[in-house]
């Protein structure tokens, strides 16, 4: 089959590869309808997650059609058409049965890695080096789906593929930023990052009774995208001064939640930003964490800051005096789908969440290296490349 494989630090490759095959009684076989790019990529293609081998298959976002079954398979069959959760999960370990999905003990086959980084492994995700697991990813025709009961879902009909697709990871890692940042009834959000996952997160605000939410970026597409199909607020961080206008619009207090979107690759401005491309350039530390400063000194007192953006290891200049002496709640995760993937269909079939305006870009999976390089440099207003690995 044809897969777009890592090739080398900014280099990807559409590569003829092995079949996938079921290895255990509870995976599928999927037939891959359509895959998207996704921002956490592009730290596998710049080399800043350096546990990626040439030839691996990117990507980990994506819908499909079920064309082979396990025998301990009970609730897929042939023929069905599924999204599926991006981190690999097995539905009944201790992390997974207090619906902790992406820190399961069983969907990270190799755990090694990541105990040494973080002290404990989280889950596997398909497509993100082998610190993740792995597995193999969604670009390309077939994937094997493992403990795919737990994380293959039925697309309702009605649901077009398009907007299914993003039921797979950016709406779900959304969700897991707002519901795990306790967005309450009456809140100020505030969102770093417009991309996919967050003009979800910001949609996912509302479904929580926020009162105002608004999205931070620099691009002015994204940012027409976050006011007109997600209804947020919007502010341009190049043309104004942010911590002013949270507290402006705020009562003077700042958010009440703050999700920071973006991750270890943050763009900004000023010398803090310069400080941190220098040094993760030169590998001194593995984070741009400039917007998730931002967050924090902008966040109310007693207020939540949530880390969706991805990130690695270490950064520099973080400031753990503010997070304390302000009373701070700072949480993160991978995003737990499992726990948010059936509200988030439901929506779509109901048509109360629009996310196909992502997709700005589909071209066949032989245009695989042409998206990533658009998607990277932001050419054409790309938010998302999405591929169909059969034409």
């Amino acid at each position: 089959m044809r897969a777009l494989c890592w090739t080398g630090v900014n280099e990807t490759s559409v590569e003829t590869v092995e079949d996938p095959r079921i290895l255990n009684a509870e995976d599928v076989v999927l037939k891959v309808t359509l895959t998207t790019s996704c921002g956490s990529d592009l730290h596998l293609i710049g080399g800043y997650i350096p546990f990626m081998r040439a030839g691996d298959v990117m990507g980990h976002e994506f819908v499909g059609e079920v064309v082979e079954v396990g025998t301990a398979v009970r609730k897929h069959r042939v023929g069905d058409r599924v999204v599926v959760c991006s981190f690999v999960s097995c539905g009944r370990c201790w992390y997974c049965t207090q619906q902790l999905f992406s820190l399961c003990d069983n969907g990270n086959p190799n755990p090694a890695i990541t105990e040494a980084l973080w002290g404990f492994a989280p889950g596997g995700c398909f497509g993100y080096s082998h610190a993740m697991g792995g597995h193999a990813g969604s670009h390309a025709q077939y994937v094997r789906v493992p403990y795919a009961d737990h994380g293959a879902f039925p697309v309702p009909d009605g649901v077009d593929d398009m907007t299914a697709l993003f039921a797979s990871d950016a709406a779900p890692t959304g969700w897991t930023g707002a519901d795990l940042g306790e967005v309450r009834p009456g809140d100020v959000v505030a969102v770093w990052g417009a991309g996919g996952v967050g003009q979800m997160a910001a949609a996912a605000a509302w479904t929580r009774g926020a009162e105002r939410v608004v999205v931070i970026d620099r691009l002015a597409n994204r940012l027409r995208q976050a006011e007109q199909h997600v209804g947020a607020e919007t502010l341009n961080y190049e043309e104004t001064d942010i911590g002013a206008e949270l507290r402006e619009l705020s009562g003077g207090r700042g958010p009440d939640v703050c999700i920071e979107a973006v991750g270890m690759e943050a763009h900004g401005t000023g010398p803090a930003y310069l400080y941190d491309q220098v040094k993760q350039q030169l590998r001194l530390q593995t984070e741009r964490p400039n917007a998730l400063r931002e967050a924090i000194h902008a966040c109310r007192k007693g207020g939540t800051v949530f880390t969706l953006g991805v990130f690695g290891a270490l950064a520099d200049k973080f400031p753990i005096g503010a997070v304390m002496n302000k009373g701070l709640t700072l949480r993160g995760a991978q995003m737990h789908g499992q726990r948010y993937i059936p509200e988030i269909l439901e929506r779509m079939a109901a048509g109360t969440l629009q996310t196909s305006h992502l997709a700005t870009h589909v071209m066949p999976l032989e245009d695989g290296p042409k998206g990533y390089q658009m998607f990277k440099d932001k050419e054409d207003g790309c938010v998302r490349a999405v591929f169909r690995p059969h034409g």
